[in-house]
């Protein structure tokens, strides 16, 4: 895995991004769109890292942190690239910037649907609970 290179995203990779997520992720949410992504990296720039392999985009997490809770989004690895290890070096990287900010427990948002994604989760030592619901509302 050698080859892999992570990083933090900037202005420039927004469209990549979003592009890469209409291909590589499952569902889509409100904030996926150029505004949205481009709040994420104003207002925190090291949240959203990108996983790359000889200059192409293979793989995606946000790893945000408000100061008191670390959540972990659209974790997305490329469908030509998977089991490859790529996913569990972005939630490594996501945990080191988590443990290095403070941060005590990570969440993750994984689509009740995404059968797939519930084994990588649990392969990488998360656990569901069961007992908690989101809400939301949209603004």
């Amino acid at each position: 895995m050698s080859d892999l290179h992570i990083r933090c995203a900037t202005l420039a990779d927004i469209d990549t991004v979003l592009q890469f997520w209409r291909e590589a992720a499952e569902g889509t949410s409100i904030s996926d769109d150029y505004d949205g992504v481009a709040r994420l990296i104003t207002t925190d720039p090291e949240a959203l890292l990108l996983a790359e392999r000889d200059g192409l985009l293979t793989g995606t997490v946000i790893a945000g942190f408000d100061g008191w809770r670390c959540s972990a989004y659209r974790l997305a690895v490329r469908p030509d690239c998977r089991r490859q290890g790529i996913a569990t070096a972005l939630m490594q990287a996501a945990e080191q910037r988590f443990s290095t900010l403070g941060g005590r427990r990570v969440d993750a948002m994984v689509l009740e649907v995404n059968e797939r994604a519930h084994h990588t989760w649990a392969a990488a030592g998360y656990h569901r609970e069961d007992h908690w619901r989101r809400w939301v509302k949209p603004l």
